[in-house]
């Protein structure tokens, strides 16, 4: 039972028109927005961020992103952001073998030196305290240039908030996003736990 309950899609219009933006990356309004609705000004902010955050300007790729997302939702042990991650990358053409193989983008070969970086520094950005040190930042500055690095920790930023906001308001996770997290991340024994 989630601590407030989703509004309707139809309680702000302006928020609706808005959320037609998670049709294309999750093909469903999550209730995390539903939710924030109760404060129309914070679930049209949230939206405005999250489409500035995720927008592509220099090389990090759509499914990056979203691998960063899970990554950082994965440090915080949110199983409703880390269902909502995958569902995107796969949306956004993530390889199937990175998919499969998230657990292991530290060793696995799907995934290249510059993909490394950029998760190392969601690991490290997304823990208490705080891990980015001199050797992230190294590795970050071999792949990636300034502006990267600035949308790499807009999309960590923005998934700190998500992890605060869905597990703390114990959000529904809705049956799309569901069936993405079970069977991407099932085999490792992801379950939705109290979403």
């Amino acid at each position: 039972m989630p601590l407030v309950t989703p509004l309707s899609p139809d309680h702000d219009l302006e928020t609706k028109s808005l959320a037609e933006f998670f049709n294309e990356t999750l093909g469903f309004c999550p209730n995390s927005v539903l939710t924030m609705q109760h404060r129309p000004a914070i679930s049209k902010a949230f939206i405005n961020l999250n489409m500035a955050v995720m927008t592509n300007e220099g090389r990090v790729t759509s499914s990056l992103k979203r691998m960063m997302a899970w990554v950082s939702s994965n440090a915080s042990g949110c199983r409703y952001c880390q269902a909502h991650a995958v569902r995107a990358a796969e949306r956004y053409c993530a390889e199937q073998d990175q998919l499969d193989n998230i657990w292991d983008y530290k060793t696995h070969p799907a995934f290249s030196e510059a993909e490394r970086a950029a998760l190392d520094f969601s690991l490290a950005a997304s823990q208490i305290p705080n891990a980015v040190n001199e050797t992230i930042k190294s590795e970050l500055y071999k792949y990636w240039n300034e502006g990267e690095i600035v949308e790499m920790l807009g999309v960590i930023s923005l998934f700190g908030f998500l992890n605060r906001w869905n597990d703390s308001m114990g959000t529904t996770l809705e049956e799309d996003a569901i069936d993405s997290g079970v069977k991407i991340l099932g085999k490792n024994g992801w379950e939705k736990g109290k979403h």
